[in-house]
């Protein structure tokens, strides 16, 4: 026998161990990161399907928050763990952006997309008693006072930063940002008047506008949306934001790219199943979120326009630090 049988008998006995690891999938309890602090958008909507995704896996999926970056802390993260499925990524949009925002070259091209959840609305919020009665006096006080209006914010390549991009390719736009580890931390210390007003997705800030802490000054959208009754759109005071939209951020599940077939598709059994949950469905509608439920290449086509239609929007406002070209982001 020569050393090329060995071989060959090695790769085969190794392959045989992974099919019989992967057909016992999970032997134990799993790890599902969310990539922001409690009490986000992001949080919520992988707290709100991760009962069902426990009771369709068969184990225990524990949650754990590891905000920072701008998300680029929980994908790195992610991206080192073991290639085994049992640690995966409730992602939202952040990751596409960071290649062309300089805050990581990482983003969704090295992950396998299990799920594609849903999309959100972002919302410019300020608090109750805040001076700013329409989103037009908020906007003729940032023109007015350039750089003195404080805006709550997730870093560079997060939801607020991107939306202030978007906005400032129509109209005078000069804040400064004040970077907070997720929208939850973010709309606590806009409460706490450390901030002025802070763009951010519905579900994050739902329950506090019903609360009455918290007034919605317009929806990032180009008509109203019904779970904020006589909020209105951007496009009222800056149609020129007509362009982008409809746009907002989204929530989904994501694993290693090299994790095994047999793992990948029993991942993307259990989110389908979960995302059939009556429970779950209703809170993404009741926090204004779009149900898309994608996976595969429908969800790899998703995140490709998406990625394109922002970073370039991006990159025409100036506020993208990385060409998208210089990327090969193609302009859509």
């Amino acid at each position: 026998m020569n050393m090329k049988f060995f071989v060959g008998l090695a790769a085969l006995a190794a392959l045989y161990t992974t099919q019989l690891h992967a057909e016992d999938f999970p032997e134990r309890e799993v790890l599902g990161v969310v990539m922001w602090g409690a009490g986000g958008a992001t949080d919520t909507v992988a707290r709100a399907i991760n009962p069902a995704a426990e009771e369709a896996l068969g184990k225990p999926i524990v949650v754990l928050n590891k905000a920072g970056g701008a998300g680029a802390i929980s994908t790195a993260f992610v991206n080192t763990a073991p290639a085994d499925g049992y640690t995966f990524l409730y992602g939202a949009e952040n990751p596409q952006l960071h290649p062309v925002m300089g805050v990581a070259s990482l983003d969704y091209s090295l992950f396998y997309p299990v799920r594609i959840l849903g999309r959100g609305v972002a919302v410019i919020t300020v608090p109750t008693d805040s001076p700013y009665q329409t989103i037009e006096e908020l906007l003729a006080d940032i023109k007015a006072n350039p750089g003195s209006v404080l805006m709550g914010s997730t870093g560079p390549g997060g939801l607020p930063s991107t939306v202030a991009a978007l906005i400032a390719n129509s109209t005078d736009f000069d804040v400064t940002s004040i970077p907070f580890g997720g929208e939850g931390p973010g709309l606590l210390a806009m409460l706490g008047k450390e901030v002025d007003f802070m763009p951010a997705g519905i579900s994050a800030a739902a329950e506090q506008i019903k609360a009455g802490t918290l007034r919605a000054l317009a929806v990032i959208n180009d008509t109203p949306v019904e779970l904020l009754e006589g909020v209105p759109a951007i496009t009222d005071a800056l149609p020129g934001m007509g362009q982008f939209l409809p746009w907002g951020p989204f929530y989904g599940v994501f694993v290693r790219e090299d994790v095994p077939d047999e793992i990948k598709a029993k991942l993307v059994g259990t989110f389908e199943t979960a995302a059939q949950d009556e429970r779950y469905k209703t809170l993404m509608i009741n926090t204004g979120n779009v149900l898309m439920n994608l996976h595969g290449d429908k969800a790899s086509e998703f995140l490709s326009k998406w990625q394109q239609v922002t970073s370039w929007a991006l990159q025409d406002t100036g506020a993208a630090k990385v060409s998208p070209e210089s990327l090969g982001i193609e302009r859509p």
